[in-house]
Parts: C-alpha cells; sequence; structure tokens
C-alpha cells in the first residue's frame, strides 16, 4: 500500500499574479486565485513531487466582505478578514463564487478541477466542519426555503428552529430567547441578531474577540437529531461530486457517536472515502480510531509538537546548558506511546493552523528543516502532510490585515504570496523564477517526497529504532541525534537525523537483534560489532541503503 501524502493548498492563493499586497486590502486589490489555475502543470507538479492527495482548503462558500467576483457580502461586523475565513461555512451545497472564471458557472468548474485531479492520478479532499456555520447560513440558498429546504431540496440550518427555546431537540442552533447578541468588536455596522445564537465555541449572547464569534455553534447532543441528517446529506452530497476524503475540523467539539454513525453509514456506500480528524487529545487518540472509526488523526500533540520543541531549542537556543536541551528522545517516546495506533496517524510539519517552519517563530530557515521533514516523512508508514510553499521555504512574514505579523499565511485575507506566485511561475515554465536557495530547497524536498512515496521500505516496511543501542557509540548525541532503520524483504534503510546546530560524525551499532527481528543476514561488511560511520550535515539526515 503507498504512503499517503498530501499536499494542502488555498485556492484563494494559488496562481494569484496580480496582487498588489494592501494590508486589509479587497479582492480587487490584492488579487485571488482560481480553480483554473490548477491546471495540468500544477497537477503534474504535484504528481511528480509523490504527492497521492490534495487537499483543497476554504472551497465551500463561507461568508466575506466582498460584493464583486459573483460575492455578496455579509456583515463587516463579525466577518474575521476581508476574505472571511473558510471555517465560516455559508451554504455546505456550494462552492465560493470568487473561485470560478465564471461565478455563475462555479460548480461545474469545480467539478471540471476533481476530474482533472483525478486524471492526473491524485485524490481530492475538502473541509467537513460539523461543529459550526456561519452567523448567516442560508442567506444565500435558492429561494423559496420551504420546510427548512432551499429550491434545490437541500436542508438549510437554522431554517425551522423554534427561536423561543435556548434549546431544543429539533433545533439546529442555540438561542438566548430576549437577548441581542453582543458582538466583541467597535462598530456592530448595523447587525442585529435577536435572539443571539450560540458562537461556535462559546455558549454565550456576548462572544469574547478570542472567540469564533464569525460562526454559530450547531446543535448534536449525544443522540441522534435531525442536524446529524443534514450534515450526513452534507457529506454524501460531497461525495456525489467526486470527492475522496474530509478533513474534519475540531471533532472534540462534536458527539463522537455523531461521527461513528456519519463515517459507517458514508462507508456503506463510499467504503473507500477517507475521514482525517483534527484531534488534540492523545488521551482520545484510541477512541476516535478504534471506537469512532476515522482513518488517520493529526499527532499535533504528538510528533509535532515534540519536533517543534526540538527544533526551536537547536537552532533558537543551541547555546543553552545540555539539561536545558529538549532531547530528540522525545521522538521515540511518542512512537512507543502510540503503539498499534502509529501507522494511523498523520504527520506533518506545517498546516494553515501552525506557523511556518522557516519563520521567525519557527525553525528561521529551510535549511534547518531537513532532520525534522525525514523524522517526520519516513520514519513510519502514517501519512504525510506539506502546506504549499512549504517545498520552497515560504516564511509566512507578511502583515495581510486580519493576520498580523505572526508567522502564518494568512486564511482570512487576499494576499498575493510571493514565493507561491514565483513556484506557480517555475512549475509554467520560467525557471528563472525560483530564487537559488528555493531551488535548492525544492529539491530537497522533492527527494524526500520520492523516497517516501517510492520505496516500498518506507511507504510499507517495519520500522526499527536505533537510538536506544546507540547511547554510548561514538559521537552519537541521544538529546541531539534520531537513527532508525526501515525495512522491507530483502531491502534495509538506515536514517539518520541530526538536530544539532553543527555537522556529526557519527559510529553506528546495529544490534543482533535487529538482524534477528528484520531477517537481516550479516556480513564482512554488515554485523552488530561493526559500526557504521555516518557524516550528517547541520539539521540534515542521511539515508543509506545497507541491504538489498
Amino acid at each position: 500500500m503507498a504512503k499517503p501524502l498530501i499536499y494542502q493548498m488555498l485556492p484563494r492563493l494559488w496562481g494569484n499574479m496580480e496582487g498588489r499586497n494592501i494590508c486589509g486590502g479587497t479582492l480587487s486589490e490584492n488579487g485571488c486565485g482560481t480553480f483554473g489555475n490548477i491546471d495540468d502543470q500544477t497537477l503534474d507538479y504535484l504528481s511528480d513531487m509523490g504527492f497521492s492527495h490534495v487537499w483543497y482548503t476554504g472551497v465551500v462558500r463561507h461568508a466575506t466582505t466582498e460584493n464583486t467576483h459573483g460575492c455578496t457580502p455579509s456583515s463587516p461586523a463579525w466577518v474575521k478578514g476581508k476574505a472571511g475565513s473558510p471555517y465560516s461555512v455559508t451554504d455546505w451545497f456550494d462552492v465560493n463564487p470568487y473561485l470560478a472564471s465564471d461565478p455563475s458557472k462555479r460548480m461545474a468548474e469545480f467539478q471540471e478541477l476533481v476530474s482533472r485531479t483525478h486524471r492526473h492520478g491524485l485524490k481530492v479532499i475538502i473541509d467537513f466542519v460539523p461543529n459550526h456555520v456561519a452567523r448567516d447560513y442560508g442567506a444565500f440558498s435558492r429561494k423559496p426555503i420551504i420546510d427548512g429546504r432551499d429550491a434545490d431540496g437541500h436542508p438549510v440550518f437554522g431554517a425551522s428552529d423554534d427561536e423561543s427555546s435556548h434549546w431544543k431537540a429539533e433545533n439546529d442552533f442555540f438561542y438566548y430567547p430576549g437577548q441581542k447578541l453582543v458582538l466583541p468588536v467597535k462598530n456592530q455596522h448595523g447587525y442585529v441578531e435577536m435572539p443571539a445564537k450560540a458562537s461556535g465555541n462559546a455558549y454565550s449572547p456576548t462572544p469574547g474577540i478570542n472567540d469564533w464569534y464569525d460562526t454559530i455553534k450547531l446543535n448534536y447532543c449525544d443522540f441522534h437529531t435531525p442536524t446529524w441528517d443534514k450534515m450526513y446529506e452534507v457529506v454524501d452530497f460531497w461525495v456525489s461530486l467526486g470527492v475522496d476524503g474530509f478533513r474534519c475540523d475540531m471533532v472534540e467539539l462534536v458527539p463522537p457517536g455523531f461521527f461513528t454513525w456519519l463515517i459507517a453509514k458514508t462507508k456503506r456506500t463510499s467504503p473507500n472515502v477517507i475521514f482525517i480528524a483534527e484531534v488534540y487529545q492523545k488521551n482520545l487518540y484510541r477512541k476516535y480510531i478504534y471506537d469512532v472509526g476515522f482513518d488517520y488523526l493529526y499527532d499535533k500533540s504528538g510528533l509535532y509538537d515534540s519536533l517543534r520543541e526540538i527544533v526551536r531549542k537547536n537552532v533558537v537556543d543551541h547555546g543553552m546548558p545540555p539539561e536545558q536541551w529538549q532531547s530528540a528522545e522525545r521522538i521515540t517516546w511518542n512512537w512507543q506511546e502510540l503503539g498499534d495506533i502509529q501507522p494511523r496517524m498523520l504527520n506533518f510539519l506545517e498546516n494553515h493552523d501552525e506557523q511556518r517552519f522557516a519563520s521567525d517563530f519557527f525553525g528561521l530557515d529551510p535549511d534547518n528543516s531537513y532532520a525534522a521533514l525525514y523524522a517526520s516523512l519516513t520514519f513510519n508508514t502514517c501519512p504525510f502532510m506539506l502546506y504549499f510553499g512549504e517545498e520552497i521555504g515560504e516564511r509566512g512574514m507578511d502583515k495581510e490585515g486580519m493576520s498580523g505579523l505572526d508567522g502564518r499565511t494568512s486564511i482570512f485575507d487576499w494576499w498575493k504570496v510571493d514565493s507561491l506566485s514565483r513556484l506557480f511561475m517555475y512549475i509554467h515554465g520560467r525557471s528563472y523564477a525560483l530564487t537559488d536557495k528555493e531551488k535548492s530547497t525544492l529539491e530537497k524536498y522533492k527527494e524526500a517526497l520520492n523516497l517516501a512515496s517510492r520505496d516500498r521500505a518506507v511507504s510499507e516496511g517495519s520500522t526499527y529504532d536505533l537510538c536506544y543501542y546507540n547511547y554510548s557509540s561514538d559521537g552519537f548525541d541521544k538529546k541531539r541525534h534520531f537513527a532508525f532503520l526501515r525495512d522491507i524483504e530483502e531491502e534495509t534503510l538506515l536514517v539518520i537525523c541530526n538536530f544539532a546546530s553543527h555537522d556529526s560524525k557519527i559510529d553506528l551499532l546495529i544490534p543482533p537483534h535487529a538482524f534477528d527481528w528484520l531477517g537481516m543476514s550479516e556480513t564482512s561488511e554488515l554485523s552488530p560489532d561493526k559500526p557504521i560511520r555516518v557524516e550528517v550535515p547541520a539539521f540534515g539526515a542521511k539515508v543509506i541503503k545497507i541491504c538489498g
């Protein structure tokens, strides 16, 4: 089975070549990518890099302040940023008009994107946001709305609710009868919500500035409610359009029973559709896999957090006393803790929520990423996700508007990411577009991704952690070095990750148990008594084929 490799892309930013990058600017000022920009050359590039899936983030129609390109604006009182959050959905059965060359044909253009992606051997993932919808959900649904459904027969959340009750099992939302919504902004721009509805993460008519005040929380309960059936219709609709999987947002805020039911019901007719859960509580990992039925889970709280701390301490604070270093042993500890569910994790170094690796807030430079990349990508068979631009060292150090100078690529603002524009040109034959540094980074990432996608020892094989056996080996530093074997049939790879800020020479030993367990044959060149001398650059990794 091939190792799933996922490329996360925000279509709004891909292929945007004309933007002026005015802080807080409009779509007309800062430009916007379209479905058409994700063309054959783009998809050829992704396939050649070794990816198997593309996660198109921000496809489903969401709230925005924009009034051009087929968009109808929502209230600026609560929309976050000029573009709006992809997680404030206004219509679950539509795509964003601004992503289409012809907004009136946007659904047809999306379906062509799905078909085009499939023709290139790639599968399509989109967001599924089960916990909340936009404050004006249904305002743009096709009229008339009869018995809670629009002119296309799709359910409109909240359309049949009894707003005089705080809670009813039949309601989609939670209400505060007799109370107006008070937003945490200086100007409500005449926006009135009466009665107030609970926000996505705040049961209150007065959400705070750090709350998801641009959303309304959906009502699930711990038993089957009408909201469950409506959300199944959402998933079924997108599956019918050829979508192959869903990245499920903040699943811990929704009763697990809903997902158990939803996943089982979906897989009865579409068994190959995958569900990826954004989960943060490690003590719940097994529950969400074995009891609920998710295919994969974010390992944010495990491997990602471990690698981030190891990198930060060695890149920024490498002069600190050894006892304060964040030890590379954390990688082993997380692997041991996960045990049998390790293949069901989703590893990553970046996504839209996290800071860019090369930003000032994380690893400072893509040259510092390779040890973490190889540990995350090749240590086990689980999927790996890369955020677009990561492969050329995008730093996320722009101040776009709603998103300040925070090391992230904004999901709230119209913007032209200069490095992504250069990558787009490079893919389309303008070899001069990327800087020498970007080209070098891209080649190294391509080499790593191709190894993971094409070498069966990495995509399918067994893992053997060598660290415990090398604590006393010459040159080996358990706090800054990480070494392991990947093995399948006659092939064995040795992988060494160096998290130190200096080049390292290490004499690695392979224990007798590894030879027995992996079925490796001893030779005059390869035996438990003979160390393998490895030289690894600072923050780099080395892969050596020792058998096969």
